[in-house]
């Protein structure tokens, strides 16, 4: 069966007229008519930059999805019960039976944390391990949040979709590391170069979705309506499932 999948960093709903609007980032999420989306940027109860609202849950129930959040970041705060939160998210019109977080940052507390959302979902009883992450910009922190991905994909027997802002250009160690291990579903399908930053005049490829080789490529494209919904333009792939 043919899947549709996305991956968007959503800028926690902030677009280039530096207005936090999620109802932009439904509406472009709902014109793709995607079944699984991987969100980056999201922001859970974090502060008044996104009106403390819990983003994921939100889209959810707008979109009429399941859901799966995973911080990145996590801190307390005196004013308000909930925990300010950030990190990534998982939407998807199939049932998420696990979630589960990774920590993946080597250097805590001192950097911006980074996470790996590690869920399984079911498609005709056949469980999809879907991992959804932002990696980071520093090489030696790139470096390991890349080797953590390799051995725990290694550690999995399920068929997976990895995608997110992965802060890496085509033809990178990081790219040839992770292409060694799943399918690169714009080099193998996309046009042109991908680039998908800033959305207003991408000059940069920073956005993948990677399937490991029990799917087939379909297609792949970026999504031009409406860029200003965040600084960067998702990308969709339609992946057929060769059960």
């Amino acid at each position: 069966m043919e899947i549709k999948v996305m991956t968007f960093n959503i800028h926690h709903g902030k677009g280039l007229d530096k207005q936090a609007n999620l109802s932009r980032i439904a509406e472009v999420i709902d014109i793709c008519n995607a079944d699984i989306i991987g969100l980056n940027e999201v922001d859970r109860h974090f502060s008044k930059r996104s009106l403390y609202e819990d983003q994921a849950d939100w889209l959810a129930n707008q979109l009429k999805m399941d859901y799966a959040f995973s911080p990145s970041i996590s801190k307390q705060s005196k004013s308000l019960k909930e925990v300010r939160q950030y990190g990534n998210a998982l939407l998807s019109t199939f049932p998420i039976l696990i979630k589960k977080t990774h920590q993946i940052n080597e250097v805590s507390g001192i950097i911006e944390g980074r996470s790996l959302l590690d869920a399984t979902i079911q498609i005709n009883k056949q469980p999809i391990q879907i991992n959804v992450t932002h990696l980071s910009l520093n090489p030696f922190l790139h470096r390991k949040q890349t080797d953590f991905i390799v051995n725990h994909h290694h550690k999995n027997s399920n068929p997976v979709i990895l995608m997110g802002d992965l802060n890496m250009r085509p033809g990178s160690k990081g790219w040839n590391k992770l292409a060694e291990e799943f399918q690169d579903a714009w080099h193998l399908k996309g046009k042109d170069a991908g680039c998908t930053y800033p959305s207003h005049r991408p000059r940069a490829r920073l956005d993948y979705i990677f399937a490991s080789q029990d799917f087939r490529v379909v297609d792949a494209s970026i999504v031009t309506k409406i860029p200003n919904a965040s600084d960067h333009l998702p990308v969709i792939a339609t992946l057929y499932y060769k059960n």
